[in-house]
């Protein structure tokens, strides 16, 4: 079953102001057309919508940039205007995790079945439940998306912004098996930036983070998870 087709349902809404329609133009508008749906919900009236987007522009551009938006519509009814935040991540998880931070209910915005790669194992799913729910604890340092078909990865570079966290800084390993069209998904932890990239070549070392013990999702120093919005041209 083809993805639904993108509908920000802002038929009869103008943007709030100037400086918000230029960006929605270049954010959003100009590459709607090649935005695929992943997962979206909307509240009552229509008062608010939220997106998990795949851009396959990035494709084409600067090897290794995320291909995933996060995008959280706000509408004003009675006044028909609207504005919005949007953010690009290198995992689904991730945006869905910026999104609930945004007041998304974390059981509406999941991935449908057959939408994407599924989890190839357990392990996955629970790392994924736990960067839905507590992953909006970190900051983001870096990333790469490989989609050539021959090797599907993405890597992800995070940061505790407790210093006081164990294994602050934080590899996360996306492998896609083509042939079944599943995903693994990984962890690692280590104590120092050094540290990880000595042990960037070998196999992740495990961690076992403490439950709430991290904080905001972001670029570092710590501002809002993801990329700023203006990142596009």
């Amino acid at each position: 079953m083809p993805p639904p087709e993108l509908d920000l349902r802002l038929d009869g809404f103008e943007a709030a102001d100037e400086q918000t329609d230029e960006a929605f133009w270049h954010a959003i508008e100009i590459e709607q057309d090649m935005l695929t749906v992943l997962a979206e919900h909307h509240t009552d009236e229509d008062s608010a919508s939220y997106y998990v987007l795949h851009n396959g522009t990035t494709t084409y551009g600067i090897p290794g940039e995320p291909q995933v938006v996060a995008l959280h519509l706000q509408r004003d009814p009675a006044a028909r205007t609207f504005r919005f935040e949007h953010t690009y991540l290198p995992l689904p998880v991730m945006a869905q995790s910026w999104l609930i931070s945004r007041g998304c209910p974390p059981d509406v915005i999941r991935l449908p079945p057959g939408t994407g790669t599924a989890p190839a194992d357990e392990t996955t799913r629970v790392l994924e439940e736990r960067l839905m729910g507590d992953g909006d604890r970190f900051a983001l340092l870096t990333s790469y998306t490989n989609d050539d078909p021959d090797s599907m990865l993405t890597l992800v570079v995070l940061r505790a912004l407790d210093e006081r966290a164990p294994s602050p800084f934080r590899v996360l390993q996306e492998d896609v098996d083509t042939d079944t069209w599943t995903h693994t998904l990984r962890e690692g932890g280590f104590a120092t930036a050094e540290e990880r990239l000595a042990g960037s070549a070998g196999p992740l070392p495990s961690v076992t983070p403490t439950a709430r013990s991290l904080q905001t999702w972001g670029a570092v120093p710590p501002t809002p998870f993801g990329r700023p919005s203006g990142r596009r041209r």
